[in-house]
């Protein structure tokens, strides 16, 4: 490995609320006397960061001046070249991407640009928890098509299910998150060109949450939802951002690509109104040192690693923890548990696993946020003796016990 995905930082007093965040209203209690943290729930990394990103941004901070500015060519340039040698897009020009403070923000202009507050939102569930407070704090009413596992372990969407529901609450709008949080679904071609395909057909705009899609796991290929169709290359609001990927979100910097004029002005437009959806010099200086071809290489590591790391949890799941069951994620680097056996076998709810957990320093996230009804969420992107040290903590005090 080029890169460090080994060493075990130290982010307390840093401002990390992954760790000092703990026992806030909301979030994982802090664990008893003589076990410390592992941060498994909120949704950044536990690795040093690369370091052609904090280059970028220190070389930048030399440069004695802050004011005003416009992104450079270069920011849109690496974009473009990041799309096309990572995800094979073609055709995308600076004019169709456009800053966004975050995947949230885009969507949230998105969708006081095509709906009314009270209209309806066409969700898949599980669904990511940041969806379900942006739409309802905005004002729309969520309605959700519930994945389905097949007979091989698989989530599938229900495109019976999904049609009845455009059709029924005459959705216009419908949010897509590709890969899946928290599932960890990489759909396949078919799967999004028969989505889009129905949301044609009840001329639904899109948004495309992509921003787990450089954390595809090792046998599986991202698939842009705008490219499976001229259609969908137009209906579609897609999400980017590099915070995932590098975890970069507390430098706050994401990124649409709208290819329509007509979808794009809308957008645009709605955005504007606010005054604060603005860029900061620091994460566009940020994201041009991620999208760098060191960053090529870190991301080939970092997937070669969390693959790994995946398939070792998953089986040790298997082997010792009887009742509880997992599908194993295509993409990103989250597990989503399904408790509900094991809570059945032992008398108990998943509220009272979960601090179990959260009492020997095993900091995982309630997964009933995000429509799981006997889930937990689990960050799987530590460094292995950490992951390690987790389960053999949950082995003998938790499942154990």
């Amino acid at each position: 490995m080029t890169y460090d995905f080994t060493s075990i930082m130290e982010r307390h007093g840093q401002d990390a609320v992954a760790v000092d965040g703990l026992g806030a209203p909301g979030v994982p209690e802090a664990p008893q006397e003589g076990f410390d943290a592992i941060p498994m729930w909120v949704a950044d990394m536990n690795f040093p960061v690369l370091p052609a990103i904090q280059d970028a941004i220190v070389a930048r901070v030399k440069e004695p001046h802050f004011g005003y500015f416009d992104p450079r060519d270069e920011y849109f340039e690496r974009i473009i070249a990041w799309q096309r040698d990572r995800n094979g897009v073609t055709g995308l020009e600076p004019q169709h991407i456009g800053y966004e403070n975050g995947v949230l923000g885009g969507l949230v202009s998105t969708l006081q640009a095509f709906a009314a507050p009270g209209d309806a939102v066409l969700l898949h569930s599980p669904t990511y928890i940041g969806f379900t407070k942006s739409i309802e704090n905005a004002g729309y009413k969520i309605v959700l098509s519930p994945l389905k596992l097949d007979d091989s372990g698989v989530w599938r969407m229900d495109f019976d299910d999904m049609e009845r529901k455009l059709s029924e609450n005459k959705i216009h709008v419908a949010v897509f998150c590709s890969p899946h949080n928290p599932c960890g679904r990489v759909w396949e071609r078919a799967e999004i060109e028969r989505a889009m395909e129905l949301y044609r057909a009840y001329d639904c705009v899109v948004v495309s949450d992509e921003i787990w899609s450089d954390i595809i796991l090792p046998g599986h290929k991202h698939v842009p939802t705008q490219s499976v169709s001229a259609d969908a290359r137009e209906r579609t609001v897609a999400l980017y951002a590099p915070s995932k990927t590098f975890s970069l979100a507390g430098l706050v910097g994401s990124y649409h690509i709208i290819y329509g004029d007509y979808l794009r002005d809308r957008v645009l437009a709605q955005a504007s109104k606010c005054h604060y959806n603005s860029m900061n010099v620091l994460s566009m200086h940020a994201l041009m040192g991620a999208y760098s071809p060191e960053g090529r290489v870190w991301v080939d590591e970092l997937t070669e690693v969390l693959g790994d790391t995946i398939d070792w949890a998953c089986a040790y799941i298997a082997e010792h923890f009887e009742g509880m069951r997992v599908v194993k994620p295509q993409g990103t680097y989250m597990l989503f548990l399904d408790c509900t056996a094991w809570c059945e076998q032992h008398g108990c709810d998943v509220g009272e696993l979960l601090r179990a957990g959260w009492r020997v320093g095993v900091a995982w996230q309630d997964g009933r946020p995000f429509h799981g009804p006997c889930h937990i969420r689990m960050n799987l992107a530590l460094p292995r003796a950490r992951v390690e040290e987790a389960f053999d903590r949950l082995s003998r005090y938790v499942f154990g016990a």
